[in-house]
């Protein structure tokens, strides 16, 4: 046989030899990314831990010490609540957060609070009763002094926006309780206190403020009353929630003591204790959850399918959250297409697609109606006003054929009897005499001797108000002289009205 004159067999081994060896150094840069990869994270991992870990900063047998000695209430720290809760109610009523803020600093309220959460969490029952008393005692005496400030302290019809902000808790209330109360712990937690943090927990968790509300509630209003305490008392209980949790995180130790019955007990209630505190602040902040998906879903639905719609005249809503209904109330008739309409598009709300829409529309104020009634009113209106424009003519004809009568009359009777004409006498007796407020003149019969007759001129006059008594006797002798000239007689006699 013949042999090739081409040799394909050492090409193909050479073609396999460098596809492994392409193969052998991509699996070796894997390896190599891999490595480099777990060495990244392993340092991320470091960084992160050292860099939030602070546990080894803790100084627990300070942190107890100081807590302790904050708890007890009595002579100066009571007169300090007192003052701050005075600076507080003063800030209030006046609208200014400046001073608001400074009563947080001076406040101190904080505590016993942390006293309820450092106890539990350490399972000390003496500091848990001396803690719940004092912040018992405190409380009373900040409502106290904020109710003597708002009953007696003239504070207007209406309550400051600073005080109403104290009365509707929101989600976000316990959100600033939960993680101010966890700032402020760690902060004392730490070797070396930093104050500066305590001094912001302090003006962020806003304690004081809501006391000095609930104080203004008992004087004035019980709504207010009740609202603002339960946001006193979601900061209260979620400030010792934060305390108590961080504490079993950095492993506080546990109290111990001799009689371990005792201390079983101690234990058990204190676990009781932290529970019943737990409940009602996971139960708050789950129905706070809710709340505020609820009035979002609400807010965004009459924004985008009502009051967007200028062809509906929305007038008001009115939602009950317990019976999931929502009453819509409109100025104007509502057509069955429109309630369908709503009805649908309320389905595309996630929170609230289940609610019932009451619509109450009033089908007697109806667009075209109004538009009728507002054209039926306007024809009326310039129907009576040129009737109006009618009378008044007749009456200024009536008027001006009146004075030309009395003019003649009067021109008649003066030409008989010689005598001024009355409507002129009295017009130049104002021009003379500008301080009169009225004028007349008539002839009447006398009799001295009651035998013989004379005729007399009696001026009736009146002057205003502003002339004296000695300024009007001037003022009479010389009309008295006028009336002689004009009226060509010297038995002439003035009354005064």
């Amino acid at each position: 046989m013949e042999e090739s004159k081409f040799n394909f067999s050492e090409d193909e081994n050479s073609q396999m030899t460098n596809e492994m060896n392409k193969e052998n150094a991509v699996n070796e840069k894997k390896e190599a990314v891999k490595k480099d990869a777990k060495g990244l994270f392993a340092s991320i991992s470091n960084f992160l831990s050292e860099l939030l870990d602070f546990r080894d900063d803790t100084d627990r047998d300070a942190t107890i010490t100081a807590i302790k000695a904050d708890i007890p209430f009595k002579g100066a720290t009571a007169w300090i609540l007192v003052c701050s809760i005075f600076v507080a109610s003063i800030g209030l009523n006046a609208n200014s957060t400046a001073v608001v803020i400074g009563a947080m600093l001076i406040s101190p309220l904080m505590g016993p609070i942390l006293g309820v959460g450092m106890s539990i969490a350490i399972n000390d029952i003496d500091t848990l009763k001396k803690s719940l008393i004092n912040l018992a005692t405190m409380i009373v005496l900040s409502l106290l002094t904020a109710f003597l400030f708002f009953k007696f302290f003239p504070t207007g019809d209406t309550a400051a926006p600073e005080i109403l902000a104290r009365t509707a808790p929101d989600v976000r209330d316990v959100l600033i309780a939960f993680f101010g109360g966890a700032a402020l712990i760690i902060a004392r937690t730490k070797k070396g206190t930093i104050a500066s943090v305590i001094f912001g927990v302090a003006i962020a968790t806003a304690l004081m403020p809501p006391l000095c509300a609930a104080g203004y509630g008992l004087a004035h209003n019980w709504d207010f009353f009740i609202g603002a305490m339960y946001l006193f008392t979601i900061n209260t209980i979620f400030i010792a929630l934060a305390t108590f949790l961080v504490l079993k995180v950095l492993r506080f130790p546990m109290l111990k003591y001799a009689n371990s019955k005792k201390r079983k007990r101690i234990a058990q209630f204190a676990s009781l204790v932290a529970i019943l505190v737990m409940a009602p602040a996971i139960w708050t902040f789950v129905n706070f959850i809710r709340q505020s998906g609820l009035d979002a879903d609400y807010d965004r639905f009459l924004k985008t399918e009502i009051r967007s719609n200028n062809e509906l005249w929305f007038q008001n809503a009115i939602p009950h959250w317990e019976d999931k209904e929502i009453i819509l109330y409109f100025n104007g008739e509502i057509t069955d297409a429109t309630v369908t309409d709503l009805n649908n598009e309320i389905k595309n709300y996630e929170k609230i697609k289940d609610f019932k829409l009451v619509i109450k529309g009033n089908k007697f104020r109806s667009i075209d109606k109004i538009s009728d009634a507002y054209d039926r009113a306007i024809a009326e209106l310039d129907k009576k006003d040129n009737i109006i424009s009618g009378l008044q003519k007749e009456i200024t004809e009536l008027q001006e054929n009146i004075l030309g009568l009395n003019q003649q009359i009067e021109s008649q009777n003066a030409s008989k009897n010689n005598d001024i004409a009355f409507s002129s006498l009295a017009k130049d007796a104002k021009i003379r005499f500008d301080d009169l407020d009225y004028f007349g003149y008539a002839k009447m019969l006398e009799s001295k001797d009651f035998i013989k007759i004379d005729t007399l001129t009696l001026a009736n006059i009146k002057w205003k108000g502003t002339v004296s008594d000695s300024l009007a006797l001037v003022k009479e002798g010389e009309l008295l002289q006028w009336l002689k000239q004009e009226l060509k007689t010297e038995k002439i006699s003035i009354k005064r009205n």
